[in-house]
């Protein structure tokens, strides 16, 4: 995930480094290009690089080789590079942000992914999958949503996509009581029928967990699940957002 790494840890997870190259670097490490020799690599976010690190990886794509951090040998490399990003690499071009040469090398075979509100019927399926994935993580035996709450789910235009949708679903298993979601469980963003959930007790340590963990989750959905804008919009750094990420169990 590119956007989860500031601009010097992501050139060295990709690239690797020497010893020496850096304070702190006090051995040498592979980078992911050198581990994904002769196979796959997939690049999420690709559009937050920077033009440095987008330099260097049109460099991957063109020579078929890199020079990790400090080195002085140049390293030969055969992968094929699968990229994703929910931004506009297109008008990035036109605005000077990204690179004309790594965006026409990266659209080999280019995949357009509507957003969710383009595709509503996927919305149920969607559902049923996350809700079976977080009953596994909590170990709660939510059966499924209410036809109100599914309603209420295709109406609503999902602004951040199916990470949003799949946020909502992970806050209402937590909360339902009861095997069946109903629409008291559900929050959508800018829907004032919805329900406020409220606090989850009178413990002020669940309280405050609760607290965090819905702040977090919301400040994600508005930044579309950029982590660095996020934490932005939280107004703390990327390690500490890192920390309450890890801390809650939220991916």
């Amino acid at each position: 995930n590119c956007a989860a790494l500031p601009e010097g840890l992501l050139e060295s997870e990709l690239f690797g480094h020497v010893k020496g190259a850096f304070t702190g670097a006090v051995s040498s490490k592979k980078g992911k290009f050198a581990l994904a020799d002769g196979g796959t690599i997939f690049l999420d976010e690709i559009g937050t690089m920077s033009p440095a690190v987008q330099a260097k990886l049109l460099r991957v794509l063109q020579e078929r080789e890199f020079e990790p951090l400090g080195a002085e040998r140049t390293e030969k490399v055969d992968l094929r590079v699968v990229a994703a990003s929910n931004r506009d690499l297109r008008r990035m071009v036109t605005e000077g942000r990204f690179l004309e040469d790594l965006f026409y090398r990266l659209s080999v075979i280019p995949i357009h992914i509507p957003p969710l509100r383009e595709r509503r019927d996927d919305i149920p399926a969607l559902t049923d999958h996350f809700i079976g994935k977080h009953n596994q993580r909590t170990g709660k035996r939510i059966e499924k949503v209410e036809d109100a709450v599914l309603e209420a789910f295709r109406g609503y235009d999902w602004p951040g996509n199916v990470r949003e949708l799949e946020n909502t679903v992970e806050r209402a298993v937590v909360l339902s009581p009861d095997p069946v979601i109903t629409r008291r469980e559900i929050s959508l963003l800018g829907v004032t029928e919805a329900t406020p959930v409220g606090l989850p007790s009178l413990k002020l340590h669940q309280n405050v967990d609760w607290v965090e963990r819905e702040t977090i989750t919301r400040a994600l959905q508005r930044a579309a699940g950029i982590k660095k804008d996020a934490a932005e919009l939280l107004g703390i750094s990327q390690r500490a957002l890192s920390y309450y990420l890890a801390k809650h169990h939220i991916e």
